[in-house]
């Protein structure tokens, strides 16, 4: 009997686990797999905030908190029925799901979710949702190629009497004063 709990994968105290450690043909997932387990915001926000923590959560810590990002309040501002469509759904789909890929391992009983060493094989997809790029350069490349735009459309309706040759060197010398600002704050950043 305890060979049959074994291979279901399943252990003492209501514990559903992935069963041992993963052999290596488990350690590594397909990128199809890693698609598919992230194709599911609430799955992607489960990996992001154990990432963050870095310890295990509570299932009710998670459902809160993914429920105020859904609905975009904070955990004091949920309504009960917010945080229980979370939490069923973490319970009965979610967490089942990734503990079975052992991609975290999810004791029931306890409420507790912690990621396993799997789990670092979605921080790189993961590492672009932290937060909102504060990375100026786009928009001054934009800045700059609309300024271009303006002087050649300025020219070419013959508004500004300047020779194609100027323009094109204007034009030619933004860009690349702008691309070697850039390298350089680069450079100096690493």
């Amino acid at each position: 009997m305890a060979d049959t709990a074994s291979r279901s994968g399943c252990t003492d105290a209501g514990h559903t686990s992935h069963g041992a450690e993963p052999n290596d043909e488990q350690s590594e997932l397909e990128p199809d797999d890693i698609f598919h387990i992230l194709q599911t915001s609430r799955r992607r926000h489960v990996l992001r905030y154990l990432r963050r923590a870095g310890e295990p959560m509570t299932l009710r810590d998670l459902a809160e908190r993914i429920a105020a990002d859904e609905h975009e309040t904070t955990v004091e501002n949920l309504t009960s029925d917010q945080r229980q469509r979370v939490y069923i759904s973490l319970y009965q789909s979610h967490l089942p799901k990734l503990d079975t890929r052992g991609i975290v391992d999810y004791n029931k009983d306890r409420g507790i979710v912690e990621p396993t060493p799997m789990a670092a094989q979605f921080d790189l997809y993961l590492s672009g949702l932290e937060s909102e790029s504060t990375d100026p350069w786009p928009h001054r490349y934009a800045g700059t190629v609309g300024g271009c735009a303006l002087l050649v459309v300025a020219t070419a309706g013959g508004l500004l009497p300047i020779p194609w040759l100027a323009v094109s060197s204007v034009v030619l010398l933004a860009v690349a004063a702008v691309t070697a600002i850039h390298w350089y704050s680069e450079l100096i950043a690493s």
